[in-house]
């Protein structure tokens, strides 16, 4: 098994769907750049020059902003990453993004979009690695 992410599994997405959750949440996102972008998969998308894995995701930013704000979500942090403090010595993240969005059903129509399929391709071809985690907030604190 692979030690990079890009994509959601079936399994994951399946279990998240299924989670029952109701309300909103917030994704947590940690994204790490390849040097250069790859748009092998989705060379429709490809600028006529060779352009680094973070122009790439701010490409994909412009794109996906207005469609996020469509939804009834927002784009609540975004700050530079790096290497832990606590945990592994050889992991870094370039940047981490804090989403919140209304419910799970509006993210699902967000995330399945035609408008927003049609730039998808400049994250993957920006993204080395990455995780999402949904954070639901608790109550207690």
């Amino acid at each position: 098994m692979s030690d990079q992410y890009i994509e959601v599994t079936q399994e994951a997405g399946r279990a998240f769907v299924m989670s029952n959750h109701q309300g909103a949440f917030v994704m947590l996102n940690f994204l790490r750049f390849k040097e250069t972008a790859d748009y092998s998969a989705n060379p429709e998308l490809a600028p006529s020059v060779p352009i680094s894995g973070e122009e790439a995701y701010n490409k994909y930013i412009t794109h996906t902003l207005p469609l996020l704000e469509k939804a009834g979500s927002a784009l609540i942090f975004k700050g530079a990453g790096g290497n832990y403090l606590i945990g592994p010595p050889d992991k870094r993240w370039d940047v981490v993004l804090l989403v919140r969005h209304r419910s799970v059903e509006d993210f699902m129509a967000f995330a399945t979009d035609a408008e927003y399929l049609a730039g998808a391709g400049h994250r993957t071809a920006a993204l080395e690695d990455s995780r999402l985690l949904p954070i639901v907030e608790d109550q207690l604190l």
